[in-house]
């Protein structure tokens, strides 16, 4: 193992056990608080997209996001307007596809700011409804957060094992689909662990695992698409050998919505 996959991998034992421990152990408000904090750093990390002149400027994208959060969240007390919410953040995502299929290369700071709030404010409401979705203890998180990283996992092995066809060579020239198809491959496999363990009908949740993977592949473009408009490579330093905190759930941010929505039309929630 070179040193560059130690330290990835390190990292990310180390992120598993702390998570595992934020949704299993800690008071349901706690896990709330922590999940919030983490958006809000994300919020922090995307507001450099927006190639803002200073850090105070940053603060007040970042105070923005957080303005919304409580506001989104009272709105969503109705379930139809809930599910309009997660709605519109699907269409949000299917726009993002198209953009990064057609136009890449027209990107704005504007542009950005307003895809910053159209990711991070729904997969926050999707997250934290999750929350509340029987059985307790952040189980649905976690298998979100566990169905992600597991295609992420198998999109990087078999990208560098198979990957020939580039998947968005303007945006992320180091993605391919052979990558895609192995991370769908082995995210099947936790789909299959998922409606047993949920008790859901595999006929129905293998196909919504499927499509909360395929939102997630565009969550992971998206934010590409506006680290290339900004010359970054990473949007942070936190994790080593991962980037920052939106290089962590950037995925995440394109799957919760879809993956909420989808068990609110199978009934799993109300």
């Amino acid at each position: 193992m070179n040193e560059s996959l130690r330290k990835r991998v390190t990292t990310a034992v180390l992120l598993a056990a702390a998570l595992l421990f934020i949704l299993l152990w800690l008071p349901p408000w706690a896990t709330v608080v922590a999940l919030t904090a983490a958006l809000l750093a994300g919020a922090w990390e995307w507001s450099a997209f927006l190639r803002l002149s200073s850090a105070a400027r940053r603060l007040l994208y970042v105070a923005l996001v957080a303005l919304l959060l409580p506001l989104v969240w009272v709105v969503s007390a109705d379930a139809a307007s809930r599910d309009l919410i997660l709605l519109a953040a699907v269409l949000w995502w299917v726009t993002a596809f198209m953009w990064i299929v057609f136009a890449p290369g027209r990107v704005t700071p504007w542009a950005a700011g307003i895809a910053g709030v159209l990711a991070l404010v729904p997969s926050w409401l999707a997250l934290v409804w999750l929350l509340r979705v029987p059985p307790p203890h952040g189980q649905w998180v976690l298998f979100t957060l566990i169905l992600v990283w597991v295609a992420d996992i198998g999109a990087f092995f078999a990208g560098r094992a198979f990957g020939r066809i580039r998947l968005a060579p303007e945006v992320s020239p180091g993605k391919t689909w052979e990558g895609v198809l192995g991370g769908m491959a082995l995210s099947a496999l936790v789909a299959i662990g998922g409606s047993r363990w949920f008790h859901v009908s595999l006929a129905v949740f293998l196909p919504l695992c499927l499509a909360t993977v395929a939102f997630s592949v565009i969550g992971d473009l998206t934010e590409s698409l506006l680290k290339r408009f900004a010359g970054m490579k990473d949007s942070g330093t936190l994790f080593p050998g991962h980037g920052g905190v939106m290089d962590r759930i950037d995925s995440l941010t394109g799957a919760a919505p879809v993956l909420l929505l989808g068990l609110t039309l199978l009934g799993v929630v109300r």
